[in-house]
Parts: structure tokens; sequence; C-alpha cells
């Protein structure tokens, strides 16, 4: 377990989150439970956005990746904390509205923006829309033309770094829905198109190489190939690329063969990539491009457990032990996605010696409806209290009524107290749209 101030047993064995114990939380507010440490997602904010000011000279910031936990409560947080967002959906950008977020500082992505989302971000005076297919410059720009705007906008390119978990490859892959290909100069085609659009302003350039990354070194590359790229814009029109944004990706730790990361480590991959661009800036000869940085998971992923309540239990001999949890893939949806990996412990005496090997199952109606497929727990009875670690982002974000079950609420814990930031659903919640058309009466 990677544990923290605000996040590790007491003397008595059981988890401490927030301030407040586990099963206090649990008898509070009943399970499945999501809980959000709201002093661990400052603190990654105010590391992130400190390092920046002290490896670049504060000339960039910090945008949070909104699909990874997307609540009115987080884009409060974000507020407070002078963050930037990203948003990839009209539902996105409505919700950091309804919190009072100035969207003027918000980047709005995604590979197939609905025309009613464009007119929707425009409308509500969005800082950059990252342009991510070729037909959309024409449209923004129609777009921003009848309503006598002109409109900030990135693009998103795919630099053919490649990164994955331990290891980073340089690759002419240009098969991605994402961005524009620099390789094979549809980057560069994109950059032409936008400098002839009447309504668009071009502010930087984007990319972003993948997820859960732990070697720095793809980030280094990355940087390599976009600040080429810089270059190749300033030869072709003469123009200096304002702002150089590198996405985010960087990795969290799920289980002990991920790396365990303090705040400082997590800052890691910032100083590589501002580094790494201060140099290009000198070899290369360009003008100092404002850095962003777009992480998600590496801000909530850690702040959140899932809390869960042992139902049934069913051992088959010489087979398999199922613990039976009254959750499951509607609220974590990873397992079954992507054979995503997780740490539990049993929330009331997280130092329980560990004897057995066991699945922890699910109560949907589907085989594949595992959250852990083995792991070595001690014995657990019903009632017993699991604790689900890093489950802070994309688990709220992916969740859904399949099977008809409540999406589990949301709290949010900070120096011992305890609030509501996604109410629970009642079944009159999943049931209220539902309609019956007359001819079936």
């Amino acid at each position: 377990m990677n544990y923290r101030d605000t996040l590790k047993p007491n003397k008595k064995g059981e988890l401490m989150i927030g301030g407040l114990s586990a099963s206090e939380l649990a008898s509070t507010y009943g399970t499945p439970l999501y809980v959000m440490d709201v002093a661990h997602i400052r603190a990654i904010c105010k590391a992130f956005k400190d390092t920046i000011e002290t490896v670049y000279g504060g000339y960039g910031g910090v945008a949070f990746a909104s699909k990874a936990f997307s609540t009115k409560a987080i884009y409060t947080i974000m507020k407070n904390m002078d963050m930037d967002i990203d948003v990839v959906s009209g539902g996105e950008i409505f919700t950091a509205l309804s919190a009072g977020f100035d969207l003027s500082r918000a980047y709005f992505h995604g590979n197939n923006k609905l025309l009613s989302e464009l007119e929707y971000a425009t409308d509500n005076n969005i800082g950059v829309i990252v342009i991510d297919n070729i037909e959309e410059i024409a449209l923004l720009n129609e777009i921003c033309r009848k309503k006598g705007q002109v409109q900030k906008v990135n693009i998103r390119t795919n630099p053919g770094v490649e990164a994955h978990t331990h290891s980073y490859i340089q690759t002419a892959k240009i098969d991605s829905k994402f961005g524009f290909s620099i390789s094979t100069g549809d980057a560069i085609e994109a950059i032409d198109n936008i400098l002839n659009a009447t309504n668009l302003k071009l502010n930087g350039v984007n990319c972003h190489i993948g997820s859960q990354i732990f070697d720095s070194n793809a980030f280094r590359l990355a940087v390599d190939v976009m600040t080429d790229f810089i270059v190749d814009i300033k030869v072709k029109h003469k123009l200096d690329i304002e702002e150089l944004n590198m996405g985010g990706g960087f990795g969290v730790h799920y289980t002990n063969d991920d790396p365990k990361y303090s705040v400082e480590d997590y800052c890691n991959n910032i100083r590589i990539i501002a580094s790494a661009i201060n140099d290009a800036i000198d070899s290369k000869g360009i003008k100092k491009p404002r850095l962003m940085v777009e992480p998600g998971r590496s801000i909530v992923g850690e702040a959140g457990i899932t809390l869960y309540t042992v139902g049934n239990i069913k051992d088959i001999k010489g087979i398999k032990k199922y613990i039976c949890i009254d959750g499951g893939m509607f609220d974590n949806i990873r397992p079954a996605l992507y054979q995503a990996d997780y740490e539990a412990v049993i929330a009331t005496n997280c130092n329980a010696k560990t004897v057995e090997d066991v699945a922890i199952a699910g109560k949907c109606c589907e085989s594949g409806d595992i959250i852990i497929d083995k792991i070595a727990m001690p014995i657990c009875t019903r009632g017993d209290l699991i604790a689900i670690m890093t489950t802070g982002a994309y688990n709220y974000s992916m969740a859904s009524n399949y099977n008809r079950n409540a999406i589990p609420p949301v709290i949010m814990v900070e120096n011992g107290k305890s609030g509501y930031c996604v109410k629970p659903q009642t079944y009159e919640d999943i049931a209220s749209r539902d309609t019956v058309p007359d001819f079936l009466d």
C-alpha cells in the first residue's frame, strides 16, 4: 500500500482517511462508497504548480483532465487552487460552469466534438479549443464567423512516441483516432489551415503520448519531437509557437508492481519535461513557449478509496474462493474493461496477516464482474469492510446503472470533516426517466 499522512492505519490497524475512520464513514454513508481525500488532491495540485514555477520560471500552468473525475466539487477545488482544466464534452463544460469555474481557463478536447458542443463552448467563452480533426477547422471557423468572434485553438499532434508503463518506443504509428500525425505532414497541414482561417487564432500545440507512464524518458523523447515540430513551423511560417502542451499520462500506484510515489516524486515528470524544453530552447533557437500539462489520474487517482461490505463467500475447495462485495463493475468497470489491477485491505484491520489467495467478486450478473482476480487476504467474513485503493480516477466517471444498480455516492473528506460530493442514487432516480409509449397500453 502506498500510505501517506492522510491515508494510513491507526494504532489499532483501522484505515484512516482524511482524519476519519473507514468504519465511521461506512456507518454514516453506507457502502459501496467512493471516498476522496481532498488534502491529497490539493497537495498534488500545489506541487505540480510549484514545480513549474521553480523549474520553468512560472511560465506555464496545470490543467486538470476532467475525464478522470468530473463533479462540481472537483471544479470548486480546481478553482480554489488556481488551476486550469481540460474538458471533453458538453456535460463536463456544463458541470464546470455550474460550479462557477471560469471557462476561459478551460481546454476543450475531443476527436469528434459535436456542433452543439462547439456552439455551447464558444457561447460560454471557452479558453482554448484543441483541434483534433481537419474538418473541425472549417466547422469551428464558420461557427465563430457567424458569431463575430475569434477563437484561440491548439492542435493535438501525434508525435509518434508510444509510451507504456515501463518502456517507450519511437514509432511511425499513425493509426489513432486522436491527433494529427507529425510524420505524415498532417500536423503541418492543419497549421496551414488554421493560419488561413479568418476567425481562429493559433495558440499552441498539444500532444499526449499515453497513460500510466512511469518511464520519464518517454517524455524527453516527446519533447524532442514536439520542439522539432515547433522549429518546422517557425521555418515555414516565420511564426513562434506561444504554448506547448505536453498532456498528462503520469503513472500512479495501483499495486506493488508500481512505484510508490510521494507528492514530490509525482513532480519528477514535470521537472524532466520542463528541463528538456529549456534545453531545446537553447539548442534549437526557439522562443520559450508557455508550458502546459494536463494530468488527471495523478491528481485524483490515489486520492480515491472505495469501501465495500462483504456479503456471500463462495469457497470452491481446491479451486477458488470468492469474496463477494456489495459493489462491482457498475462502480468499477476498469478490471472488466482492461484488466486493471488493484490492492485491497480489510479496512478495520489493515495489519491483519494474509493467509489465503481469494478473488474479490462483484454482484453483477456477469462472470467477468471480478474486481480483483487473485489477492492475498486475511480470512474474510460476512459484514467485513473492504477498502479498494486508488479508485479516484475513472471509477465514478465510468460508473453505470448496469443491472439497475445505484451508482454509489461520492464523499469528500478533509481534516476530520466529510460531506457528499455526489448524493446517493435511489431506485426512483434510476427509473425516473423511464416512460411507457402510449401504444403499449
